[in-house]
Parts: C-alpha cells; structure tokens; sequence
C-alpha cells in the first residue's frame, strides 16, 4: 500500500497541496492535530528559560505556524470554490478552532517578550534581512494582536474576532450562493457578438 494514500493529505507537507484527495472528514482530524502541536510547542518555547535566538525559538514556531496556515489554506481554498454542504460545514465548523488559536497567538504576551528579546539582542544583525523582516512582522503583529491590551479587553477583543470571522464566512457563502442561483436570458443574440461559440453552446 501506498504509505502516502494513508496519510491524511491535509497533513501531507511532501509537495504541492492535494486538493483533490481531501475529504470533509479529514479536515477536523487534521486540524485539531496541527493545534494540539503547535500549543504543545509554544508552551515549551516559553517555559524555557533560554535566550530567544533564530534557530531554538523563531523558526520552531514559524514553521510550525506554516503547517498550520497551509492546511487550513487549503479548507478554505476549497470552501471557496468546491463549497459543497459537506466541506461548507467542515469548515464552519473548524473556523472558531483556527480564530481562537490566532488570537490566542498574537495575545500571548511571553512570545511577544521572547520576540522582544531576539530584537534586542546582538544575534539579531547577524540574521539575514528576511529572517529580521518576519521578527519585525512578528512584532508588529503582536502590538496590533492585542499582546499589549489588558486581559478584560483581550478577552473582548477574542470575541470581535470571533464573530468578525463568522461573519465574513456567512457573507461568503451568501455571495457564492447568489451567483450560483443568478442567471440572465438573452433573446437577441446580437447582443453577444465576439463570445465565442463553445462558450454560447455551453
């Protein structure tokens, strides 16, 4: 047997994304794997009491966060263009996980620290200028995350997010069902001079 036809294809990183292998029931599986790793990592990441340095802090957890976005990519690839009521509800569901894990990330205040810490230590010059960029993105994701707020409004601002991203999935989906049910009868067929052929037959 084919080891990689085994393997959940959301959590097949080998090469090119396998849109056409994914099923709806491989996203929950998939996803809450991908989570539970990647809090895993984050509480060893800052319960050690090590300096924040490139390879032992930040690119554990950019790609781990990788993984992640590249999986949940895909789900949403799919939502948008397969959006059968099978992978709509898969990825309805699941969407609260990923909006609760981005505003936990970008609220937790020991990865801003340790972020702050590389920043000001001297190993940062000696970083390549991408390698400085995502440390300075990374900051700035934190401060505009919420890492600074007190925690009545963390938690305030958890829940904005929250219902922001269930909004703009319901919008989505309303937009995409309105112009699958559009359709428009043209008699004259003047009127669609320069379509090609193959297009007006279909």
């Amino acid at each position: 047997m084919n080891l990689k036809s085994t393997v959940n294809p959301l959590l097949d990183f080998s090469g090119l994304p396998r849109y056409g292998s994914v099923r709806p029931e491989h996203v929950a599986s998939a996803i809450d794997q991908l989570l539970a790793e990647n809090r895993a990592l984050i509480a060893r990441l800052t319960a050690d009491g090590a300096a924040a340095s490139w390879n032992g802090f930040a690119e554990p957890l950019e790609d781990a966060n990788e993984r992640l976005w590249r999986a949940w990519g895909v789900v949403a690839h799919l939502h948008a263009v397969d959006d059968s009521a099978e992978i709509r509800d898969a990825y309805n569901t699941n969407l609260p996980k990923i909006t609760r894990y981005r505003t936990e990330l970008a609220q937790n205040l020991d990865l801003y620290e340790k972020f702050k810490a590389l920043r000001a230590s001297k190993g940062f010059e000696e970083l390549s200028q991408a390698q400085r960029k995502i440390v300075e993105n990374d900051l700035r994701d934190y401060r505009l995350g919420g890492a600074e707020l007190e925690p009545r409004d963390k938690r305030r601002f958890a829940e904005i997010q929250e219902e922001l991203a269930a909004l703009e999935a319901k919008f989505s989906e309303n937009l995409l069902d309105a112009t699958n049910a559009f359709s428009a009868l043209i008699a004259d067929r003047g009127a669609l001079l320069g379509v090609p052929e193959d297009v007006l037959e279909a």
